[in-house]
C-alpha cells in the first residue's frame, strides 16, 4: 500500500509536472499538420482551420480569401507553416489569397459553375518534387456535366518558390492524360525514399491508373484492370494508402432507383518498387446508405470505411478470417441552422494519430475516433466532438505520408544519397503524467521499417504491462490494468538495440 508522505507529494508534484509536460515541443510531421475549413457565405464570414501536432489539435478562426467545399489541397513545409492551398477554382499563397499566375486553374464546365469551390473529393494533391526543395507540383481534376460529373483529364501544375517567398505557378493546366476517370488522387513514396507514385481511378473504378514523379520527369506508367466491382456505375469514393505504404483501398456505392444503395470497399496490396496493385478482398458492407470513405489506422493494421450512417472496421492482418465491424452510428444530431444531420462522409489520419470524419452537408462538428489502431468499439468514435468556428461541406485535405522512408532491403533501396527521415531520434513521450484514470498515450519515433515494444515495471522490476508497437506507427492510447497499485514505474520503447526509459506515476485516490 502507498504511503501517506508519498500520496502528498503527487498531489504536490501534479501542477508542476503538467507544466513540464506542456512544454515541451510536440513530436511534428508539419507538411500534413494544416486542415483548412469550410467556406463562407459572404466576404465577412469567418473561416477556419486545425493545425495538428502528434499529441493534440488547435481550432483556430481566420480569414481569407479561399473558400472550400470538397477540394481541398494543401500543404505545409516541415515546421508546419502553410505554404499554400487550392479548391480547384485557384491556387492560394500562405495568406489565402490568390497565388501569382495561380488563378485560372481547370478551365471548365466545373470552375463555370462552383466558383467557391469544386465538389469533388479528393480531387487535389500537392506534392514536393524530388530533389527540389523549391519546386512543388499539384495534381488537379475537373468534373464535367457531360459525362455524368466523371472527370476527362487529369492535369497538373508546377509551383516555384525561388523568387518569391509567396510562390509563382510557373506552369498551369498541364495534361497528364486524357480519359474519363473518377473523383480523387492518392499518392505512396516510392521504395527508394525519394520519387512518387501516384494513382488516379477509371471511371468504372475497375481500373487503377499509375504515375511516376522523379527529380527529371512526370511519366504516366499505364493502367491496371481487375474485374467488376459491387458498384461498378456508380461512384467510387476517398482513395487511400496505408501509412505503411503496403495497402490501398476505396469505397463507393450505386443507388438503385435512387435508393437502396449497394456498397463495397475494395483492398489491394502495393508494391512500392514496382507501382503495382494485387487485390486482396472486396468487402460487401451494403446497409441501403451511400458511401464515400476509407482511411487506415496509424499502423496501417486496420481499414476503415463507412456509408451516410455507419462506421465499419476491417482487420486487414487478419486475412478475411475476422469480418468487419460496426463500430459507431449516427445518431442523427442536427447542426446550427441551416439544420442538416452530422452523418459520416469523409475521413482523415490527422497528424495526432486520430481519425477525423466530415459530414456530407454544411455542419459546424467534426466526429473524432481516439484510438483508430485499437480493436472493434475499443477505437472509441466520438460523434460531433469537434466543434468548428464556420460550416464545413465536407471538406478534407489530401495528405499522404510525406515522411515514409525508403524500404531498406529492397531491390529498389538503390539511392545511396536517401537517408531515412531525419525526425528519428528515437525518443518518445507519455502523458499524462501522473495518470490518475489509467489512461494513457505514448507518442514515439521507431527506426524505419522497425517495430518496437512497450513494456512498463513495477518498482520492484516486475513486468506488468507490455505490447507490440507496429512499424510505422507514432501514436498509442493505452488503458492500463485496473490493478495497478498507485507508484512509480518504468516505462520502456525498445526497438532492436534502440531503447528509452521514462518514470510513469500512477496515481489512484
Amino acid at each position: 500500500m502507498i504511503h501517506l508522505n508519498f500520496k502528498i507529494q503527487i498531489k504536490l508534484f501534479i501542477s508542476l509536472v503538467w507544466i513540464l509536460i506542456n512544454s515541451i515541443s510536440c513530436l511534428s510531421q508539419g507538411r500534413n499538420s494544416v486542415w483548412l475549413l469550410g467556406h463562407h457565405y459572404s466576404s465577412t464570414s469567418a473561416e477556419g482551420r486545425i493545425n495538428f501536432t502528434q499529441s493534440a489539435y488547435s481550432v483556430l478562426t481566420e480569414q481569407r480569401v479561399i473558400p472550400f467545399k470538397d477540394t481541398e489541397g494543401n500543404i505545409s513545409d516541415d515546421n508546419g507553416n502553410l505554404l499554400m492551398s487550392s479548391n480547384g477554382v485557384f491556387i492560394a499563397d500562405a495568406t489565402g489569397d490568390t497565388m501569382q499566375n495561380g488563378s485560372g486553374l481547370n478551365p471548365g464546365w466545373a470552375v463555370n459553375n462552383y466558383q467557391d469551390g469544386i465538389p469533388m473529393p479528393y480531387a487535389n494533391l500537392f506534392l514536393p518534387f524530388p530533389q527540389d526543395s523549391n519546386k512543388y507540383i499539384l495534381f488537379h481534376q475537373i468534373a464535367d456535366l457531360t459525362i455524368n460529373l466523371l472527370s476527362r483529364d487529369i492535369l497538373y501544375s508546377v509551383v516555384d518558390f525561388s523568387s518569391n517567398p509567396l510562390g509563382e505557378v510557373i506552369s498551369k493546366n498541364n495534361i497528364a492524360l486524357t480519359d474519363t476517370f473518377s473523383w480523387g488522387f492518392a499518392a505512396c513514396k516510392h521504395g527508394n525514399g525519394r520519387d512518387w507514385w501516384i494513382t488516379a481511378l477509371s471511371k468504372d473504378a475497375t481500373g487503377l491508373h499509375t504515375f511516376l514523379l522523379s527529380p527529371d520527369t512526370l511519366q504516366y506508367m499505364g493502367i491496371q484492370n481487375f474485374p467488376s466491382q459491387i458498384f461498378l456505375g456508380g461512384y467510387a469514393g476517398q482513395p487511400s494508402f496505408s501509412p505503411n505504404g503496403t495497402k490501398f483501398a476505396y469505397a463507393g456505392s450505386y443507388g438503385i432507383n435512387g435508393m437502396n444503395y449497394q456498397s463495397a470497399v475494395t483492398l489491394f496490396n502495393f508494391d512500392r518498387c514496382n507501382g503495382t496493385f494485387s487485390l486482396d478482398t472486396v468487402i460487401d458492407f451494403s446497409d441501403n446508405y451511400i458511401s464515400f470513405a476509407s482511411t487506415f489506422s496509424p499502423s496501417s493494421q486496420y481499414l476503415y470505411f463507412a456509408s451516410s450512417e455507419h462506421l465499419y472496421q476491417y482487420d486487414t492482418d487478419a486475412g478475411g478470417l475476422i469480418p468487419h465491424q460496426l463500430v459507431a452510428n449516427n445518431d442523427t444530431f442536427l447542426s446550427a441552422p441551416p439544420v442538416f444531420y452530422t452523418n459520416f462522409y469523409l475521413m482523415y489520419l490527422a497528424a495526432n494519430g486520430k481519425i477525423y470524419m466530415t459530414s456530407g452537408s454544411g455542419v459546424l462538428d467534426l466526429h473524432e475516433m481516439d484510438y483508430p489502431d485499437s480493436a472493434g468499439v475499443t477505437c472509441n468514435v466520438n460523434l460531433h466532438n469537434v466543434h468548428l468556428p464556420c460550416f464545413n461541406v465536407g471538406t478534407i485535405p489530401n495528405h499522404p505520408n510525406y515522411y515514409l522512408g525508403r524500404l531498406v532491403g529492397s531491390p529498389c533501396d538503390t539511392l545511396t544519397s536517401i537517408n531515412d527521415p531525419l525526425e528519428y531520434d528515437f525518443r518518445f513521450k507519455v502523458f499524462p503524467n501522473p495518470v490518475m484514470d489509467g489512461n494513457i498515450k505514448i507518442i514515439y519515433l521507431l527506426p524505419q521499417n522497425k517495430s518496437g515494444r512497450l513494456e512498463i515495471y513495477d518498482d520492484n522490476g516486475r513486468l506488468v504491462f507490455e505490447m507490440k508497437l507496429p512499424p510505422w506507427s507514432t501514436t498509442q492510447f493505452i488503458s492500463l490494468p485496473s490493478h495497478l497499485n498507485s507508484g512509480v514505474y518504468t516505462c520502456v520503447v525498445s526497438s532492436g538495440i534502440d531503447r528509452k526509459t521514462k518514470k510513469l506515476i500512477i496515481y489512484n485516490d
